[in-house]
């Protein structure tokens, strides 16, 4: 009878877990990834494995963009004081995108009880659940962009005219987000639409990630999409559409030795109780015109 290895039964363990986990030495280099790892970032352990952390990989950010990794990595903190410490960050996928991750970290100890190293646990911070129904339903009604899995314009079209008779209704409050992508037709022209398709898909999953799993995510046509957010202020709106701009320029992927990255313009609105689509779509194109006006990867409230 053949019994399994001490460590060989530690890896099998980590790998049944549906979370993501990485071990770090002291250094901040990654000594081990589980599948779950692999799963949650699309990076093979092959390609991990000997990384340091705060490389050009998964470039942890807030929702402000800023670097997590260079100033206060959680796991270098860990190794430090050897506390346990969590926080919410923006994870970059292998495929470009930016999705949300709760990030935790404790300390690893020798037998003498010396930090010699850190364990990072990420879990998908994203409504995963809630979308998959909201993806079943919109499938059901043939009203999902191929490329991108969002809702086509003909769905937006349809809840922005049920937003008027919600709002009279129930007195609900609803902003309205318009994202365009600068300069993609450049991309198209310099890269080809095999890798403009990639950058569409990448912005859609990051936009997706941006806002609330009950918010209404669409594909407007060509490089614009759109937003509906039911029960938002007016004071919310450029947070909100700052967020998107942010996250979406920090995400990116890789066409040989080049990275592909791109800028968005955003713009928001709240529905006005004597708007109609009409004046709703004239008064987005007009704040847009204003973000292109004003030198694009901008926002306009």
């Amino acid at each position: 009878m053949t019994t399994m290895k001490e460590g060989d039964l530690y890896r099998s363990l980590l790998d049944s877990l549906s979370g993501g986990i990485y071990v770090v030495d002291q250094n901040r280099v990654i000594t081990y990834g589980n599948k779950g790892a692999e799963t949650l970032t699309g990076y093979k352990n092959s390609e991990m494995v000997g990384k340091c952390c705060r490389g050009n990989i998964l470039m942890y950010v807030d929702e402000q963009g800023r670097d997590v990794c260079e100033k206060e990595c959680m796991a270098a903190e860990s190794v430090v004081d050897g506390r346990s410490r969590s926080m919410e960050v923006y994870v970059r996928h292998k495929d470009g995108y930016r999705m949300p991750v709760l990030v935790r970290t404790s300390p690893i100890r020798n037998l003498n009880g010396q930090v010699i190293g850190a364990v990072e646990e990420l879990c998908d911070n994203s409504s995963t659940v809630e979308f998959v129904h909201k993806i079943e339903e919109l499938e059901k009604c043939v009203l999902l962009d191929p490329l991108t899995g969002l809702m086509k314009r003909r769905g937006l079209e349809m809840n922005l005219r049920s937003v008027f008779s919600v709002m009279h209704r129930h007195g609900w409050s609803y902003g309205i987000f318009f994202v365009d992508i600068d300069e993609f037709k450049r991309i198209n022209d310099v890269y080809g639409d095999n890798i403009g398709d990639n950058v569409l898909k990448m912005v859609a999953k990051t936009l997706l990630n941006s806002v609330r799993a009950s918010d209404m995510v669409g594909r407007w046509g060509g490089e614009e999409l759109m937003v509906i957010a039911a029960n938002v202020g007016e004071d919310h709106l450029y947070k909100i559409a700052n967020k998107i701009r942010i996250l979406i320029g920090q995400s990116g992927f890789s066409v040989g030795a080049e990275s592909v990255r791109v800028t968005v313009s955003v713009c928001a609105t709240m529905v006005q109780p004597d708007d109609s689509v009409d004046t709703l779509l004239k008064r987005i194109n007009r704040l847009m015109e204003h973000c292109k006006v004003s030198g694009k990867n901008c926002v306009s409230v």
